[in-house]
């Protein structure tokens, strides 16, 4: 990977929106290259097994490539193949397990440096671009618990199936729809569950079709559920929570720590763009162009939302690259 390379545009992520930006550049008659430390959309890899998207396909496309599906909301799987087969299509370039490692230069000039994660002995490459989006949502930094004994085997931030939970003990922590479907799925599949809410209620959040099924779950003893409760502590047979009504102990053999996700901001902050000092940690960016605080740097999709990761989806974050692109090139009729 020591050889040099030169693109107009350098997107960062291949998720669906970084795929988007990237065909949107090549209509445009720009250049793009995709570098992606992971596998092609990435997060949807990490996503449940069976997951159904809350979208429905047509909001999910990218590049007029139609979604085709004889569902009304499509699955995890079905997204894999729709992506991988418009990249395809596109014949886009795309990088896959490779990491950005930093950017200098200025906007027209950029000098990006890149590593294979696979093998430190591919050695560190460069690519010139002259603009750089990044598009790398959130997925990949869970909002950590913060105690003791999280980084214990059984606690994981990332749900994927309940049938390793059967029989088991299993703490869901939040309660928002990632904990909501955790929670019902390893209760209907042979899991002992209980929920510790932060909060004094099921989120509002909650999908309209989850939050009642979960509530009667609980209402009737199928899942325990402690409110305005912390995790204290996670030892390798127990739980410890603060409850309202003091420390609670109770046995536990996996957790699942559904506490949501953030961006990179370390990643952010090495590229040189800032963060404004509201309540969501939202990074610095024009509304109109999503042009960063560094000139010729840009944002894409969920990122732009920080912390608040709901302002963004798929289905709104995708229109982004037609205004990022219209910025690079110039045109905004």
């Amino acid at each position: 990977m020591s050889t040099t390379t030169s693109v107009d545009v350098l997107v960062v992520g291949a998720g669906p929106v970084g795929l988007a930006c990237a065909i949107a550049c090549k209509r445009a008659g720009l250049s793009a290259r995709i570098v992606e430390k992971g596998g092609l959309v990435n997060s949807l890899i990490g996503y449940p097994t069976n997951m159904e998207f809350f979208s429905t396909p047509e909001l999910l496309e990218i590049g007029d490539h139609p979604f085709v599906t004889s569902r009304y909301k499509p699955l995890r799987e079905e997204g894999l193949d729709y992506y991988r087969r418009v990249a395809e299509a596109e014949q886009l370039d795309v990088l896959l397990y490779t990491r950005m490692l930093g950017v200098d230069g200025e906007a027209g000039a950029f000098s990006v440096s890149v590593q294979s994660v696979r093998s430190a002995a591919d050695g560190a490459g460069r690519i010139r671009a002259g603009s750089v989006i990044v598009a790398t949502g959130f997925f990949d930094v869970p909002n950590r618990l913060g105690v003791e004994g999280e980084d214990l085997p059984k606690v994981t931030h990332y749900y994927k199936e309940p049938y390793r939970y059967a029989g088991q003990r299993v703490l869901v922590v939040g309660a928002k729809n990632s904990a909501a479907k955790a929670a019902l799925q390893c209760r209907r599949n042979g899991a002992l569950v209980t929920m510790a809410v932060r909060g004094p209620a099921i989120s509002d959040r909650v999908k309209y079709w989850l939050r009642p099924d979960l509530e009667n779950r609980i209402a009737e003893g199928a899942i325990t559920a402690y409110f305005n409760t912390t995790v204290a502590r996670i030892t390798p047979e127990t739980v410890v929570m603060n409850t309202p009504d003091g420390p609670l102990e109770i046995g536990n053999d996996f957790v699942l720590a559904m506490t949501g996700y953030r961006p990179d901001y370390p990643f952010l902050s090495a590229l040189g763009i800032e963060t404004q000092s509201d309540d969501a940690m939202t990074p610095v960016y024009d509304a109109e162009t999503f042009q960063t605080n560094r000139r010729g740097v840009y944002l894409a999709g969920t990122v732009c939302g920080g912390l608040r990761t709901g302002r963004w989806f798929i289905e709104n974050g995708r229109f982004h690259a037609a205004a990022i692109v219209q910025h690079i090139t110039g045109n905004t009729a």
